[in-house]
């Protein structure tokens, strides 16, 4: 069985079409039915007849995705990085190989795979960096090889967290690999937005674990104009941060802080134990960093205090981050060293 990314829009806009119909792919609505065409010089003449003004490069890229969709078999493991919602991965197995709905009145759905998707709520946080380097390839459809990707992302499928590979590799592309079999296994990622706050994201979870991620969550909330008092190392009782208004940090609104710094999702009876310490502290609000993300479970407890308690996943940390870094303490900023720069964002337009 292979692993294969199979993206659902330049910017997700059929994530939520694809896990709620058990489908992956679309796009290509230019194209017809390309069912049976396995054979690259067959498949180029097609691409070559509709888009005959487009340039060598892109009709060649076109040709070597559309022979990767035709490729996918039942059983094989796809990979959904959203752009929407959490922006988390979604995992599934495939179900029917590639099938052309000529019936269906969006020209956009028509090229499509059946998906089981098993879970819809992996975080990029839970990922490596060297694995999210290659998802970081704009390709639509490839196949992720490099260190040991096929069995960390099986490991993904069944734990929700990437173990890691004991045998890393190099994350540039091999001088032995064609064109177009480089086009279609381990593509060159470019430095996107995403790419980019991939490798900050990887910066935090390795220099910033456990009880400095909370320093680092202080300093953020310090900037925001909050009093902080950070509680030492250790047992917390469900309070990492006390934090208020006003110059002794007494006014309201008074917030109470959990940090979660692992890489798993947090769940249900951690949120019940911030809520029963925002209650005991008789504070305003409620704050939980679950820097994993937290389960379905949690988000549905969380329900009924919408208006009192926020979730910063590390997502968040990061937008937080960025917002205040110019205001945040030379040392802090000594630890991150950041550099504001124009990047041009290839996934845009």
């Amino acid at each position: 069985m292979t692993t294969w990314v199979v993206r659902a829009g330049r910017h997700g806009e059929r994530d939520a079409w694809c896990l709620q119909n058990s489908l992956g792919g679309g796009g290509w609505h230019e194209w017809p039915d390309i069912s049976g065409i396995s054979d690259r010089d067959k498949m180029r003449a097609l691409v070559d007849s509709v888009r005959p003004d487009a340039s060598p490069g892109a009709r060649a890229q076109w040709t070597t995705q559309l022979l990767a969709l035709l490729s996918i078999e039942v059983g094989d493991l796809i990979l959904m990085p959203q752009k929407t919602g959490s922006r988390a991965i979604a995992v599934g197995e495939c179900t029917r190989t590639y099938h052309f709905a000529a019936d269906e009145p969006d020209a956009t759905r028509r090229h499509r795979i059946g998906v089981d998707w098993k879970r819809d709520d992996v975080p990029r946080s839970a990922i490596k960096q060297d694995l999210l380097y290659t998802l970081g390839a704009l390709a639509t459809i490839f196949k992720p090889s490099r260190n040991e990707a096929d069995a960390r992302f099986h490991a993904v499928l069944a734990t929700g967290t990437d173990p890691g590979s004991a045998k890393a590799t190099s994350t540039s592309p091999t001088d032995q690999q064609d064109a177009a079999e480089e086009d279609l296994t381990d593509p060159v990622a470019v430095p996107t937005l995403e790419t980019i706050r991939d490798r900050v994201r990887t910066h935090l979870a390795e220099n910033f674990k456990g009880h400095d991620l909370t320093d680092l969550v202080a300093e953020i909330l310090r900037v925001r104009g909050f009093v902080c008092d950070v509680s030492p190392p250790g047992p917390d009782q469900g309070v990492d941060i006390l934090a208020g208004s006003g110059p002794l940090g007494l006014d309201s609104p008074t917030l109470i802080v959990e940090v979660k710094s692992e890489t798993g999702q947090v769940s249900a009876p951690v949120v019940r134990g911030l809520q029963g310490a925002m209650l005991s502290n008789r504070s305003d609000q409620g704050l939980l960093v679950a820097w994993g993300g937290i389960t379905k479970d949690a988000k549905r407890e969380i329900r009924t205090d919408r208006l009192s308690m926020r979730i910063w996943t590390a997502d968040d940390v990061l937008d937080q981050l960025f917002d205040v870094y110019d205001r945040l303490p030379e040392d802090t900023r000594a630890r991150i060293p950041l550099k504001r720069a124009w990047v041009l964002d290839e996934e845009a337009g």
